[in-house]
C-alpha cells in the first residue's frame, strides 16, 4: 500500500522560506516521478511543480518558477519541495503526489488525473 506524508509546512513571513516534505512508502521510490499542488481557499487545486523518478527532469508552474526548488533523494524515499522568496499568494495547503505506473527514466507529470496517490498535505501560510 502506497503511502505519501507530507511534513515541514508552518508560517512564514513573506519573502521567507519554507522546505516541505515527503516521505512515501510502499514501492520503489525511485522508479516513480512526484509531483507537487496546492490548494487555496476556494481555490482549485494546482500544480506546483514536478520530478522524474531518476530526479534528471523537473518542471515548474510558471507562478513558482526561480522561487521554488523540487528534488529528491530516492535513497531517503523523499521528494522535497523548497520554496523561497515566498508571497502571500503562496499560502495554500501543499500535496505531494504520485502516479499509479512506473515512469519513464525523465518523465514528469503535470495534469491532477496523472496522479493517483496523494498525501494529507501540509498547511503553508505567508504573511504580509
Amino acid at each position: 500500500q502506497v503511502q505519501l506524508v507530507e511534513s515541514g509546512g508552518g508560517l512564514v513571513q513573506a519573502g521567507g522560506s519554507l522546505r516541505v516534505s515527503c516521505v512515501a512508502s510502499g514501492r520503489t521510490f525511485s522508479n516513480y516521478a512526484m509531483g507537487w499542488f496546492r490548494q487555496a481557499p476556494g481555490r482549485e487545486r494546482e500544480f506546483v511543480a514536478a520530478i522524474s523518478g531518476s530526479g534528471t527532469s523537473t518542471y515548474y508552474a510558471d507562478s513558482v518558477k526561480g522561487r521554488f526548488t523540487i528534488s529528491r533523494d530516492n535513497a531517503k524515499n523523499t521528494a522535497y519541495l523548497q520554496m523561497n522568496s515566498l508571497k502571500p499568494e503562496d499560502r495554500a495547503v501543499y500535496y505531494c503526489t504520485a502516479p499509479l505506473f512506473r515512469s519513464t527514466y525523465n518523465q514528469v507529470f503535470i495534469r491532477p488525473d496523472e496522479y493517483h496517490y496523494w498525501g494529507q498535505g501540509t498547511q503553508v501560510t505567508v504573511s504580509s
